[in-house]
């Protein structure tokens, strides 16, 4: 789980209501990165309405993303 105040992101992680532990607020691109990599999901920006799309699991974007670590995209 992430939790957005303002301009910065706390990601939590672990196991909900057992055992959680609650990270270090850090930026938006950073703490995004993170959290989605934790959910093993890729994002990026759709070319003609910018609007953020999840791609395909083990699209060529997806791995090309993965591999860069770059799992969120504020800007392309």
């Amino acid at each position: 789980m992430a939790t957005y105040l303002a301009d910065r992101v706390i990601v939590f992680e672990g196991e909900p209501s057992i055992n959680t532990t609650a990270n270090t607020p850090q930026g938006l691109l950073p703490g995004m990165n993170k959290f989605l990599k934790s959910l093993q999901i890729t994002f990026r920006r759709d070319p003609n309405n910018f609007r953020p799309r999840i791609n395909k699991l083990n699209s060529v974007k997806d791995s090309e993303q993965k591999k860069s670590g770059q799992y969120f995209f504020l800007e392309d």
